[in-house]
């Protein structure tokens, strides 16, 4: 019997082969266009088919989380060949997807081991954690090793993140504290991050170039030992933009692990076309 399974839910926003290789469990949540439900499992719709009915719909689509049955059918498979479950999930103040996982533990008995943990996170942020975790659960680490890196990541995880607009976080109450901000008015391209689970302020620029570039400023600013840098950088539907980020942090420093990836169908939601950058420090 393998002694820890992962398992994650579909903001995590990993590149495929990485859920794949270290066989990662993703417990999906749903996107609903009007009348129409989604599976968020890149099958039901894919990222792309997403974001061209984003472009489309009249009526800004809305997000449901997995419900606790989803998790019991997911925790109980699971606990048929690994002695420890660690769920990993996003930020509670975000989503119920945490106590849905929450409740199903609890519905399954005390007598299984199940850890289920707000990331205080999301997206690629909280994909670099899951990923962690699953490759010390490859490496047959302990269930207490996997959850000190996990709470050590978790404490040195940095996050920033440019929206093209504040339309789809203010239409879909995902402002958090950065709610004060009138961009509308003022025409300004705010780089934001998440502070306490919720979405702030860190940075505000005017235009979009600048709030790249200042991003790439900050990011330089903040690592001090590069060769121990992991880092993720996505784009919801700015693929121009995400790469060029990604070119541009290439020649800017040698990092431990670059990761090029997509923000899926449940940030994106909240988030709209935006570029996203996470990292940390071993």
């Amino acid at each position: 019997m393998s002694r820890v399974a992962i398992v994650t839910d579909s903001t995590a926003d990993l590149p495929v082969e990485y859920y794949n290789k270290y066989n990662i469990t993703v417990v999906p949540l749903s996107v609903v266009f009007e009348d129409k439900s989604y599976i968020d499992d890149n099958k039901d719709i894919t990222t792309e088919e997403f974001y061209s009915k984003l472009k489309t719909c009249k009526k800004l689509p809305t997000t449901t989380q997995p419900s606790p049955a989803d998790f019991i059918k997911a925790y109980r498979k699971l606990l048929e060949t690994h002695e420890s479950i660690v769920s990993i999930h996003i930020s509670k103040k975000m989503s119920g997807t945490s106590d849905s996982a929450e409740i199903a533990r609890k519905d399954i008995g005390p007598d299984k081991d199940i850890v289920v943990i707000d990331s205080e996170l999301t997206t690629i942020a909280l994909g670099l954690i899951v990923l962690k975790a699953s490759q010390l659960a490859a490496g047959n680490k302990s269930k207490e090793e996997i959850l000190k890196a996990i709470f050590d990541i978790k404490a040195k995880m940095r996050t920033m993140f440019v929206p093209h607009t504040l339309e789809y976080l203010k239409k879909g109450g995902r402002i958090g504290r950065a709610k004060g901000l009138i961009a509308s008015l003022l025409e300004i391209k705010p780089i934001l991050t998440l502070h306490l689970g919720e979405v702030s302020q860190y940075k505000t620029t005017r235009r979009w170039n600048q709030a790249k570039n200042e991003i790439l400023s900050s990011i330089k600013d903040l690592v001090k030992q590069e060769g121990k840098v992991i880092i993720s950088i996505a784009d919801a539907d700015l693929k121009e933009d995400g790469d060029e980020i990604m070119e541009k942090i290439k020649g800017m420093f040698t990092s431990k692990e670059l990761i090029r990836s997509k923000i899926g169908c449940i940030v994106g939601t909240h988030l709209g076309p935006a570029i996203a950058i996470a990292f940390y420090e071993e």
